[in-house]
């Protein structure tokens, strides 16, 4: 049944081809009281000419029939599935209060080169709850990786009351050290943007000092006001980057290179009083809930922005004139170009012409626009911008006894199953027991062959776990899914061999966490 695969790839392999680029170099580490700035060996793996690829049908190198190599064993299918996974079991109590989380589990696997998709995991430290994210770049990697870095400190700081906001700034005007904001778990591969890092702590200053001006302010925002006000509030400052002069050529590329990016984002903030979900863009968040029976189901707490959520549409429409009814959304996307209909970044749909012309051109005129992933480019129908915002929708979940997990994952994971079968199999790896469903009447009347098929899709559900991180258990299912439900070691090696130039045709890059609930602070207590 792979053979068509096979030569469907061949058969493209030999049209497309990888046209070669340089990124941008990433130079020495700055030092800073901010965790996540903080030099880490992972700098090591960025350096000045590693390459990155575009699609054209011309240039220098395109993969051939001796590229691909779908003999894979396990060993190295379990090396490239793992190489990314990340497991953290959190403190029952960390000395202020107990945690909503017991652990959690998170991976991903690229399909783009660079891999575009980002994740972020941290503790609130100067208050409650536990933050959780994924980000999905589009137009290069650029704006995911500054999001991933930045807004999980823009939710916590609108979230502290304003005596500790009057710390933090006393601490960086005395040059003393400053209490830390978050803690953060971080992958080893994880990096940071080293040479942006002062213009980064500088916004984030004077975002706190605007709260510090706001007589409202006292106690700090709640997590549903903190999310909508942080996610609002890095995107302006993304856009303002990329408009005033800096420090640097470096700096300043970057800064354009992230608002003309841009990315998708859903963020948890998991606290004892429940769970509050931030998401723009078509990541999606959903709940574990174990029935009475022991099954599993799904609720969700995010919905898909794009063109099959129909108040989507409806809203994007009513911001335009009716002139423009028929052109905002084709083909399924914005002005037929943009799949999410929320985002970060993508100032090319957010600003003027005139403007995205002007910042293009301050850049040196030795700069080459494509290195940086930028271009002059216009959408069809662009008449009257703003066609794109960042503004998050903010879902609450009180926590209870029986929701178990929470998944996190980008538009990758969802590409490939649905929300429930994605709850399926992480409940039946927590649980370890495979419920089957009794056999129905009209299956009892189903034909030799058809009940055959039946049978090998029940025996595929009761296959033991290769896994004991459930990300990469979400994951290998993901793309080794077989026709009856089984694990195709055969249809994985193949999805996990494909080449760089043409991994992406395929599949799109998977970034999953999932987080493991205290449930057992929902249950009544009893005197």
């Amino acid at each position: 049944m792979y053979g068509r695969v096979y030569s469907r790839i061949l058969h493209r392999a030999s049209s497309y081809r990888l046209k070669v680029h340089l990124k941008v170099p990433f130079r020495t580490a700055h030092k800073c009281p901010f965790s996540s700035w903080s030099p880490s060996r992972s700098d090591q793996s960025f350096c000045t000419g590693e390459e990155s690829g575009v699609w054209t049908r011309s240039c220098c190198h395109f993969s051939t029939r001796e590229d691909l190599d779908f003999q894979q064993s396990q060993v190295q299918i379990n090396s490239i599935l793992r190489s990314n996974e990340q497991t953290v079991n959190v403190p029952e109590f960390d000395g202020r209060a107990l945690s909503a989380v017991r652990k959690f589990d998170s991976n991903h696997l690229p399909a783009n080169t660079p891999n575009e998709d980002r994740r972020s995991a941290a503790t609130c430290l100067q208050t409650k709850g536990m933050l959780f994210g994924v980000f999905d770049g589009h137009g290069g990697w650029a704006c995911a990786q500054a999001v991933s870095e930045r807004l999980l400190y823009y939710i916590a700081v609108a979230m502290m009351p304003k005596q500790i906001l009057e710390e933090l700034d006393k601490c960086m005007d005395l040059g003393r050290p400053i209490p830390p904001i978050l803690q953060w778990y971080k992958h080893h591969s994880d990096f940071n943007y080293r040479e942006s890092a002062p213009l980064y702590i500088r916004h984030l200053r004077v975002f706190w000092q605007e709260l510090l001006d706001n007589e409202e302010h006292d106690e700090g925002m709640s997590p549903q006001e903190a999310l909508s006000c942080a996610f609002r509030r890095l995107d302006a400052d993304i856009s303002l980057e990329a408009q005033v002069p800096l420090s640097s050529d470096l700096m300043k590329s970057t800064a354009i290179q992230v608002a003309f990016a841009g990315c998708t984002a859903c963020v948890a903030h998991v606290g004892t009083d429940g769970i509050h979900v931030a998401n723009t863009g078509d990541c999606r968040a959903v709940l574990g809930v174990q029935n009475n029976d022991g099954s599993w189901s799904a609720v969700p707490l995010s919905k898909d922005h794009n063109s099959q959520n129909q108040d989507e549409l409806e809203r994007i429409r009513a911001q335009h004139p009716p002139s423009e009814t028929d052109t905002v959304v084709t083909d399924d996307r914005l002005l037929g170009v943009l799949m999410p209909l929320r985002a970060f970044g993508d100032v090319r749909f957010k600003w003027s012409v005139e403007l995205q012309q002007s910042i293009l051109a301050s850049l040196e005129s030795g700069v080459d626009l494509d290195s940086l992933n930028l271009y002059q480019y216009t959408p069809p129908n662009y008449l009257t911008p703003p066609y794109l915002e960042v503004t998050p929708e903010i879902t609450y979940h009180k926590l209870r006894p029986q929701d178990h997990f929470l998944i996190l994952g980008t538009d990758g994971l969802w590409d490939e199953f649905s929300s429930e079968e994605a709850v399926r199999l992480v409940g039946e790896h927590l649980s370890g027991i495979h419920l089957q469903a009794p056999v129905s009447p009209s299956e009892r009347k189903l034909k030799l062959g058809q009940m055959h098929e039946l049978l090998l899709k029940r025996r595929a559900r009761a296959s033991p776990a290769l896994d004991t991180n459930a990300a990469t258990h979400l994951i290998r299912h993901a793309l080794g899914t077989g026709e009856y439900g089984e694990l195709s070691q055969e249809r994985l090696a193949s999805m996990l061999a494909l080449p760089e130039d043409l991994a992406r045709m395929y599949r799109d890059d998977i970034t999953v966490t999932v987080v493991y609930l205290n449930y057992d602070l929902a249950r009544p207590r009893h005197s």
